[in-house]
C-alpha cells in the first residue's frame, strides 16, 4: 500500500461529498484504471461542453435563459477538471525528501509521468 500522503485522488466524491482516496501499488488495478476512464470521460465532456458554449455565446440569438443551465452544466466540468488536475499534480511530485537531493532542481517525477 501507498503512504496516506501519496494515496490517489479519486475523480469522484464518498456519499457526503468528501474526496475519496485510492491507496495501491498497482496503478493498473482494477479501481485505478476505472478512475483513469472516469478521468478521461470527465475531460472529454469539459471539452465538449466548451465547444458548445462557443457556439452558443457567438450567436446573438441566444437566449439568456438557456445560459442558466449550460453555466450549471459548466460549474460540474470545471469542479471535475481541477479535481482531475489535482489528482494528476499529487501523482506527478515526488515528495519524500529522501528521494530529493537538492530541492533547488525542481520536482522529480517518477518513472510512470513519462509513460
Amino acid at each position: 500500500m501507498t503512504p496516506h500522503n501519496e494515496m490517489r485522488l479519486l475523480p469522484w466524491s464518498g456519499l457526503d461529498g468528501k474526496p475519496c482516496f485510492l491507496s495501491t501499488d498497482d496503478t493498473n488495478g482494477r479501481l485505478s484504471r476505472l478512475a483513469d476512464e472516469t478521468e478521461a470521460a470527465q475531460l472529454e465532456l469539459a471539452t465538449k461542453l466548451l465547444d458548445y458554449v462557443s457556439g452558443l455565446l457567438d450567436d446573438a440569438q441566444t437566449a439568456p435563459e438557456s445560459l442558466r443551465p449550460l453555466a450549471t452544466d459548466l460549474m460540474g466540468a470545471l469542479r471535475d477538471t481541477l479535481r482531475v488536475a489535482e489528482s494528476r499534480g499529487r501523482r506527478l511530485l515526488t515528495t519524500d525528501p529522501e528521494t530529493r537531493p537538492d530541492s533547488s532542481e525542481g520536482p522529480i517525477l517518477p518513472a510512470a509521468a513519462f509513460g
